[in-house]
């Protein structure tokens, strides 16, 4: 296997400090596999910004490219998991170790109605 053209990082921060991220990779070829790993800082994390993590990697370019997402995730890390369920579509959770490992579908649409869950999201549109 070979290592995917551009590899990325992602960094949510909280004012000076990074308190969530993640290493993100995509085959490199359209419709192919994108592959994450995200995790948070130890400690308290301010709510909503694993949402905001697992936002940030299913908007960069090469993710929306994608057919599928293979992502990591901290096995007690229940917001990005539920997040990553929102975001994607059949997907499939398994442990592994302390990591919970996703494998899931990137939607066509790339970002299906999330119910205005979104941090700063009217449902209503007004």
């Amino acid at each position: 296997m070979t290592n995917p053209p551009n590899p990325r990082r992602v960094e949510v921060r909280d004012d000076d400090r990074t308190v969530a991220a993640a290493e993100v990779a995509a085959s490199g070829e359209a419709g192919g596999t994108a592959r994450a790993s995200l995790h948070a800082e130890s400690g308290h994390v301010p709510p909503g910004k694993r949402t905001d993590l697992v936002d940030a990697v299913m908007d960069l370019p090469e993710v929306q490219a994608s057919a599928r997402l293979e992502a990591a995730v901290p096995i007690g890390d229940g917001e990005s998991l539920e997040r990553l369920r929102q975001r994607t579509e059949e997907s499939a959770t398994r442990p592994a170790g302390s990591t919970a490992l996703v494998d899931a579908v990137i939607p066509a649409e790339g970002h299906p109605e999330d119910d205005g869950q979104k941090s700063g999201g009217d449902p209503a549109g007004s």
